[in-house]
């Protein structure tokens, strides 16, 4: 089942709530600065896994990818950042800024 970002968003929210890591007495507070610094360490972990091959293990990857994904839509969510637009805004930039020569 293909799922929308707003609708991954809420199943990453759910998770979030169940966990208890929105609470006020958390722990593990979710604020923008701790996700993004979350995001960028998870980055780091999908590296590690071409730093001494050419491929990664599919199923490895994939795990390491929807960490990726699930810090990114939370990032989105806790900054009031519409992620789904700025993708597309950020497309329709890189085509401009990226136009190739002979088109």
């Amino acid at each position: 089942m293909n799922k929308t970002l707003q609708e991954l968003t809420d199943d990453m929210n759910r998770f979030v709530t169940a966990m208890g890591w929105y609470d006020a007495d958390t722990d593990i507070v979710q604020n923008p600065r701790n996700i993004a610094i979350s995001l960028a360490l998870e980055a780091a972990e999908v590296l590690e896994h071409f730093q001494w091959h050419e491929e990664a293990h599919a199923s490895a990857l994939a795990e390491e990818l929807a960490d990726v994904a699930l810090y990114l839509l939370q990032l989105a969510y806790l900054t009031g950042i519409d992620l789904e637009q700025a993708i597309h805004d950020k497309l329709a930039i890189n085509y401009e800024r990226f136009k190739r020569k002979d088109t």
